[in-house]
Formats: structure tokens, sequence, C-alpha cells
């Protein structure tokens, strides 16, 4: 819980700067991001993301200087995220949150800008519930349950496949993989045959597989973080027999990430993932976004985190436009609601009920290109809600 003190001199602070935000000449962001610990790289391809957008677009908007405030929580950690969010708005000033690559950090600043009445943009944070929980949030990445849902209904109707067994981290994200796959495969007449979850930091995933194999499935649908995780168990698929074109191997984007294939090899070849972002998108506007980014960042790719840092810098940037540079959260809000724009990714729209991002989400093939492994895409889902969302708004 918030405490009353910093909670009370939070509003205070807000209705302050709101009624002096028409005539502010900078508008400051404040962004969340775990820069050290575990997920530093994470938030770092994000914040990369955003520098990205403010040199390519400038640093003034609607007449207004761009400020970052950035704060770094070392996380998971959110009740960090929340005591840094009370000190951005009423020790800083800000006038919009921004960051959260992280679930939890999302969760802890969420009554901040409630209370606050700031506008937060969640750049990843990626469990359904994320915009559920202030009036104040909008989220330009992806959820879950949007990837796999889909993914498990395209998997049974056009994959063709009957019959799938899941094997999944044990953790929230993981478990929320497992759900929505089964979920979308299983409503459209798929079977799942078993499933099993294994330790988040698991180095062997032989007895798994071996499960897997008894159950001797079409396809099986695997979700694991990265790391040395997608290299370690597929070895072990194809050690027992289960790989392409035999055994279907389908999984959420992150196990064919560009530094898990190389880890991978050539046993990545014939992976079936689903994501919202691949860099080998052959569009314009993508291509352009690519060699930017690398350029910027000495030849490193961008990934799922840099652009929902780009994009999320676009609502805030069309959002100011919107308003004319009125700051309070409220405006801002509600000139999200509704936006479209391309980008990089293809066509994104804020649903102006929950907050939260339709997109295209995109299949895609490990397939050897010019002597490289890389994500083809070869198929895609357009205009996909948040499925839990959407039935709540029902």
């Amino acid at each position: 819980m918030l405490r009353k003190s910093l909670a009370a001199a939070a509003i205070a602070a807000a209705a302050l700067w709101s009624t002096t935000a028409l005539a502010q000449e900078t508008v400051k962001i404040g962004v969340i991001l775990p820069y050290s610990g575990p997920f530093a790289d994470a938030a770092n391809q994000l914040q990369r993301g955003i520098d990205l957008y403010i040199a390519k677009h400038g640093d003034t908007v609607a007449g207004k200087k761009i400020e970052l405030v950035k704060k770094d929580t070392g996380g998971p950690a959110p009740d960090v995220a929340q005591r840094l969010a009370q000190e951005l708005v009423v020790r800083d000033g800000v006038d919009i949150i921004a960051g959260f690559a992280l679930t939890p950090e999302a969760l802890g600043a969420a009554p901040v800008a409630t209370e606050a009445k700031k506008m937060m943009v969640v750049m990843n944070a990626a469990t359904s519930i994320v915009t559920e929980q202030s009036p104040y949030i909008v989220r330009t990445s992806v959820t879950i349950p949007q990837l796999n849902t889909a993914f498990g209904k395209w998997a049974f109707e056009t994959a063709g496949v009957k019959q799938a067994y899941t094997l999944v981290a044990d953790y929230g994200p993981g478990h929320d993989a497992e759900k929505s796959f089964s979920r979308g495969f299983s409503d459209a007449g798929g079977k799942i045959l078993g499933s099993d979850r294994t330790p988040v930091a698991n180095p062997d995933f032989s007895a798994f597989v071996q499960r897997v194999k008894d159950a001797n499935p079409e396809a099986v649908y695997i979700f694991v973080p990265g790391g040395a995780q997608p290299a370690a168990i597929g070895k072990a698929l194809v050690d027992r027999g289960l790989a392409p074109p035999a055994t279907k191997i389908l999984a959420q984007g992150e196990l064919t990430h560009p530094e898990a294939l190389e880890s991978m090899g050539a046993t990545a070849k014939g992976v079936i993932t689903t994501f919202h972002y691949t860099l080998e998108r052959d569009a314009p506007l993508n291509n352009e976004y690519v060699k930017a980014y690398r350029d910027a960042n000495g030849g490193r790719s961008p990934d799922l985190f840099s652009i929902g840092g780009y994009d999320g810098m676009h609502l805030i940037y069309e959002a100011l436009k919107k308003t004319n540079g009125d700051t309070t959260g409220d405006a801002l809000v509600e000139a999200a609601k509704g936006m479209s724009w391309e980008s990089p990714r293809g066509k994104m729209t804020i649903d102006p009920e929950i907050r939260d991002v339709v997109q295209t989400i995109y299949l895609r093939r490990v397939e050897k290109v010019g002597g490289e492994l890389k994500n083809v895409e070869f198929d895609k889902v357009e205009n996909v809600k948040d499925p839990i969302l959407a039935a709540m708004k029902k």
C-alpha cells in the first residue's frame, strides 16, 4: 500500500503541476527500468529504443523540450518501482511515467499513476492484467495471451496440428503462455496430450523431453526464457528425435532470438514461433529502423524490448501533439485512445476501451538464408487483441 503521506503529496503535487502544465517549457518523462541486475540487458535494449526515437524525431514536441529522468530498480522489485514512481512524481515533478520491462514493477507503480493522475506508458510488461490496474496505463508492447491464443488457434486451423504437448518454464510468463496456447488450440478443436513445467534455471531438459517423446504428439509447444535454455532444450529435442519435420516445434519468439539462434545452431532449423516483432521483416520502415538501430548500437540488432520503447515514445509524442502540449494525465490518455500508426512492426492501434495494443501477430519459421539461420515470416494474424481483456469488456 502507498503511504498516506506520500500519496497525499503525490496528489497535491499533481494538482499543482496540472494547473501549470500548459505553461511549462519542459515535458519530464520518468523512465523506470531494471538497468542493473538480471534484466539489465532487456532494460538497456528498451532504453536504446527510446533514445533512437528521440534521436530520429528530435527532443522537442508541441513546442516543449523532452527530458528523461531515469530510475533503476535493479529488479524485479515491485516495491522499489513504487517508491521510485513516488519520487518521480513528488520530487522530480515528472509529467509522464514510462518504461516497465517487468510486470511486477508495472503493478507496483500503477497505484501511483492513479493517485497522481499521470499517464503511465508500459513499454514491455506483458501480463494481461497490467492495463486494468490503473485508468492511466497505456501499453505499447504485447501480451502473452495475445500472442499465444492466436498461435494455438492457428496451429489447429492452419497448420493442421490435431494433438500437442506443452512444455513451459515454471513461472508466471510460462504459466500464461501454457494456458493461452492451450485455450486457443483446444477451443479450435485440438487436443492437449500432456503438459509439463520446467525449473526456470533448468540446464537439463532430457527427462522432460523424454516424457514428451513418450506421449508421441504431432507438435510440442515450448516457452522458456532466453540465455542458455534455448540451446539446451533444442539439443534435448534433437537427441530424442523430436525435431522438424517429424515433430512440429512451436514456441513464443524468445526461443529463436538472434542470440539464441547462434547458440542453438542447426537444431533450430524448422522451429515455428510467434511474435509481434521480427527484425528480418522486409518492409521499408522496418529496414530503416533496423539499420538506424544497428548504426547507433555498434551493430547490435533491435528486439522486442527496443521496439516497445521506440513505439512507446511514438505514442507519447503523438499524444502531446494532440493535446497541444497539455501534460495532464486525463488529456494524454484520452489522446492515446484509438491512436493508430504504422510501426516498424506493422500497423498498431491503441484500443480505446482496454488502452492496450491491437496488432499483427506473425508466424516465423527458422530457415537458412544466405548461410545464416533466420526467422522468416510466412504467415500472420491481423488485428489481434488481448483475448482476456477483450472478454472482460464485453
